[in-house]
């Protein structure tokens, strides 16, 4: 077994793709260490990994660990669980709706030693359903306030160089464990949805850098957990959690300088969810954001001036109000705002023509 990468899958009710991505993963060049992290499912997948999976192939080594949590406690905090219990150099996140080409785990390896910089690397992310399109060729970040993922539904030839991303997608990707220790971890406030352009953001204002690796394949079969690709529960957490992502990420003169094309693009979303029947879920997204950019100030203010901060449960802090499941569930990590320094500045200026140049690339594709 590999001692330099772990695999961390975060589970919720899915036991039907859950073996096909395990056994992928046991069959490659490269067999990692793999935790499975369950968000308490109620389908067996607990009991599928204890029975097939929690066996010694060798003395003391076991394939698969698993940690099984009480209650769905989104995707940032079970992969933040994960990552406290990797202690090998690289970490790979991986969506449980996931199957691995043999050669991903050791081309995603070779790509992120290739680039010392590099906080993260992509893996090339196929549709399960047609593995001649693309799901995700890497993850950009407009200043309209918009993310999106590249190719999507494109034919995947196209899609075959190594390039620089604005973040990766955390549904199939490598990250360099000593960089968490530098920029933190993903913000539970996020719970699901953006939590991995946020991360690539703050990357890249430390300097850091996110790649594709094109060589690295994976198969996706796609709303798995969350089920379609417009749904109240998605279309309420987006609009709150992309206002996370620019509050924390932008100085206040960034922010004032994009603030016409971010309102433009708070205009188009809300025009285009109301034609969806989505304008309720969307407009309370809204008000979400600006509870959650409140709660963000605060922990901001307390860190700066080193007083305690109140951390309330993980249903308080993101605004969940009917998961009372949450009610005893702590998060292990809250991002605040990342504090401007000078020594920064290179970094935000190349980050600005980013956001620029994805503007016109969303605009015209």
């Amino acid at each position: 077994m590999n001692q330099l990468i772990t695999v961390v899958i975060p589970n919720y009710n899915g036991m039907k793709y859950l073996k096909g991505c395990l056994d992928s993963l046991l069959q490659g060049t490269v067999i990692p260490k793999i935790i499975v992290v369950d968000n308490g499912s109620t389908d067996g997948s607990c009991e599928l990994i204890r029975k097939e999976y929690e066996r010694d192939l060798e003395p003391r080594e076991a394939p698969v660990t698993l940690l099984a949590l009480r209650s769905n406690t989104g995707f940032c905090h079970a992969v933040n669980a994960g990552i406290h219990l990797t202690s090998t150099p690289y970490v790979v996140l991986l969506n449980n709706d996931i199957t691995v080409d043999s050669h991903c785990i050791e081309n995603l390896h070779r790509a992120i030693v290739s680039h010392p910089r590099a906080f993260s690397v992509q893996a090339k992310m196929l549709s399960m359903q047609d593995p001649d399109v693309i799901d995700d060729a890497g993850d950009l970040y407009c200043a309209l306030g918009w993310g999106f993922a590249v190719g999507k539904g494109k034919k995947a030839e196209r899609y075959s160089r190594e390039r620089e991303i604005f973040s990766a997608c955390a549904g199939a990707a490598i990250y360099r464990m000593s960089a968490f220790e530098e920029i933190g971890l993903f913000d539970e406030r996020h719970f699901c949805y953006l939590e991995d352009v946020d991360i690539g953001y703050r990357a890249q204002i430390y300097g850091y850098r996110n790649y594709f690796e094109p060589e690295a394949l994976v198969y996706h079969a796609g709303s798995a957990t969350t089920g379609s690709r417009y749904n109240p529960f998605k279309e309420e957490m987006t609009p709150g959690n992309n206002a996370c992502v620019l509050y924390k990420n932008m100085p206040a003169l960034q922010y004032v300088f994009n603030w016409p094309l971010i309102r433009l693009g708070v205009a188009v979303k809300r025009a285009y969810f109301r034609k969806k029947g989505l304008s309720a879920a969307y407009e309370s997204g809204i008000v979400r954001g600006v509870v959650l950019r409140q709660r963000i100030r605060e922990l901001t203010y307390d860190r700066k001036y080193d007083f305690p901060y109140p951390k309330q449960s993980l249903k308080e802090e993101s605004c969940l109000q009917e998961h009372d499941e949450l009610d005893t569930v702590y998060p292990m990590y809250l991002a605040g705002k990342v504090p401007f320094r000078l020594r920064h500045l290179p970094n935000y200026l190349r980050i600005q023509g980013f956001l620029w140049i994805n503007t016109v690339r969303r605009l015209t594709e």
